[in-house]
């Protein structure tokens, strides 16, 4: 299986780096629950972003639990020479990798050592590179989806970039149709339909999720917002 299974249409992605750890067991349970079917996990390596965030030791204490729960997991790398890191990604229970286009001189190749851990494989590009440049690549090394990030990757919490619109629509139209396009940083419910009329189809969502009170809650107006 793969996003061609895994995408209903529209899937919000609770980003589990904007969780609270102390209770990241509660929490995805909750959204579970709630209806959430892939969860974004994202992995920085201190040196393609400034951050060292969480990697597959918390991605193996939580897997069974997702996949129980009948969701996915989509592993957001933010890391020099991703492909050192997919086979460990893999037995921990990642389902999907996305790598940087500006990190991977050569996106074929990591493609390759994606396919060989039975990953799916999606392509990220940052805001200051133009979709024209990332996307045409990144559909020749057989991505499965392109992320186009609205915010400069590594810090959660960071606003909406308002110049990502054009950028969005650029991706869909470069794109064939069972490509989908996914968006991260600053999506909430003001914005998501927006976003999803200019062509994308998987949102990731951290702190319009996890920095509310009610996460279910919140989780369940960004589907309404997108709808």
């Amino acid at each position: 299986m793969g996003w061609s299974e895994w995408n209903r249409g529209v899937e919000i992605e609770p980003s589990l780096y904007a969780a609270d750890f102390s209770r990241l067991g509660e929490q995805i349970a909750v959204l579970l629950d709630a209806g959430v079917r892939a969860f974004h996990f994202d992995i920085g390596d201190g040196h393609f972003v400034p951050p060292v965030t969480i990697g597959p030791i918390v991605l193996e204490s939580i897997a069974e639990q997702i996949h129980d729960g009948g969701a996915v997991i989509d592993c957001h790398l933010m890391t020099e020479t991703p492909e050192k890191h997919f086979e460990a990604i893999a037995k921990a229970g990642g389902d999907s990798v996305t790598v940087h286009y500006e990190a991977c001189p050569d996106l074929a190749a990591v493609a390759s050592v994606a396919r060989a851990s039975r990953l799916q494989f999606g392509v990220a590009f940052k805001p200051e590179t133009e979709p024209q440049v990332a996307v045409p690549t990144a559909q020749s090394a057989g991505a499965d989806l392109v992320l186009c990030m609205s915010i400069e990757p590594g810090y959660s919490g960071q606003e909406f970039m308002p110049a990502a619109f054009d950028r969005i629509a650029e991706t869909r139209a470069l794109l064939p149709e069972g490509t989908p396009v996914q968006v991260d940083g600053g999506i909430d419910d003001e914005n998501i339909a927006r976003v999803r009329g200019v062509g994308a189809t998987l949102f990731v969502a951290g702190t319009s999720v996890f920095g509310t009170d009610d996460i279910a809650g919140a989780y369940r107006r960004l589907v309404e917002a997108a709808a």
